[in-house]
C-alpha cells in the first residue's frame, strides 16, 4: 500500500474509533447484563452478558486489525490476530456448552426468572447500538474498499440476532410467564454462539478477516492471483 491520502487516514481513524466504541459498549453491556441477570435470575440475560465479554476479545483483535491495515496495508492476519481468533473461538464453544447445559438444568428444575424487564431494556438498547455500528462500519469499509472492515460489519449482524433472541424471550416471558421461554432463549444464544466460534476458527485458518458464517472469501488480491493462475493454466492447456 502506498502513502495514504488524508481522506483515507481520516477513515481509518474513524474505523479504529468504531472498534473501540464496540469494545467499550460490550464491556458496559456485559457488566449490566450479568449483574441484572443474576439479580433477577434471568439466565438468558446472564448468558447474553457473558457473550458480550467474549465479543470484547474479538473486538480487541479487530481494533488491532484496523490499526495494522491503516499503518502497513496488508490485509492478511498477523500472529496476534490469529491467536486472538483462536482464543475467542474456544470461548464461544465453551459458552455454547454452558448455555445448553444451563437450559437443560433450567427445564429440569422448572426455573423461572423473577422478571425479564431488564432483558427487554438491554436488548432494545443493543439493537439500536448494533444497528448503528453496522451502518457506520459498512459506510467506512465501502469508502475505503476494505473487505476486512466490511466483513466485520456484516458479522456484527450475529450480535444483532442475539439481541433479537434476548428481546423475544424476555418480552414473551414478561407477557405470558411461561417457564420454558427463558431456557429457549439460552438455546437461541447457543446457536449463534456456536456459529461465531466456527467463524473465528475459519478466519484463523484462512488467515483473512473476510470470513463470515458459511461465507469465506480470499482477499481481493488473493482472488486476482488465483484467477491469474487459473487463466495461465487454461492457456497452457490450450
Amino acid at each position: 500500500m502506498g502513502t495514504l491520502t488524508t481522506q483515507e487516514q481520516r477513515l481509518y481513524r474513524r474505523a479504529y474509533w468504531l472498534s473501540l466504541v464496540t469494545i467499550g459498549y460490550n464491556v458496559l453491556e456485559g457488566v449490566l447484563s450479568i449483574f441484572l441477570g443474576y439479580q433477577d435470575e434471568t439466565l438468558t440475560l446472564m448468558g447474553f452478558g457473558i457473550d458480550s465479554f467474549i465479543e470484547v476479545l474479538s473486538g480487541i483483535g479487530i481494533a488491532h486489525m484496523v490499526w495494522r491495515i491503516g499503518r502497513f496495508g496488508t490485509e492478511q492476519l498477523d500472529r496476534f490476530e490469529q491467536t486472538a481468533l483462536r482464543i475467542t473461538g474456544t470461548a464461544f464453544y465453551l459458552l455454547t456448552a454452558g448455555l445448553i447445559l444451563s437450559a437443560g438444568v433450567s427445564i429440569a428444575t422448572d426455573h423461572r426468572p423473577n422478571t425479564t424487564f431488564w432483558g427487554i431494556v438491554i436488548s432494545a438498547l443493543s439493537l439500536i447500538t448494533m444497528g448503528f455500528l453496522i451502518w457506520a462500519k459498512l459506510s467506512v469499509g465501502k469508502k475505503l474498499q476494505s473487505e476486512p472492515i466490511i466483513a466485520d460489519a456484516r458479522c456484527t449482524l450475529t450480535c444483532l440476532w442475539m439481541s433479537v433472541v434476548l428481546f423475544a424471550s424476555s418480552g414473551l416471558y414478561e407477557l405470558f410467564h411461561i417457564g420454558w421461554l427463558d431456557p429457549l432463549g439460552l438455546v437461541g444464544l447457543a446457536f449463534f454462539s456456536f456459529r461465531e466460534g466456527q467463524e473465528c476458527f475459519e478466519k484463523a485458518r484462512a488467515r483473512t478477516w473476510t470470513c463470515c458464517g458459511d461465507h469465506c472469501e480470499l482477499p481481493v488480491a488473493a482472488q486476482y492471483k488465483t484467477r491469474q493462475t487459473a487463466t495461465s493454466m487454461s492457456a497452457a492447456e490450450e
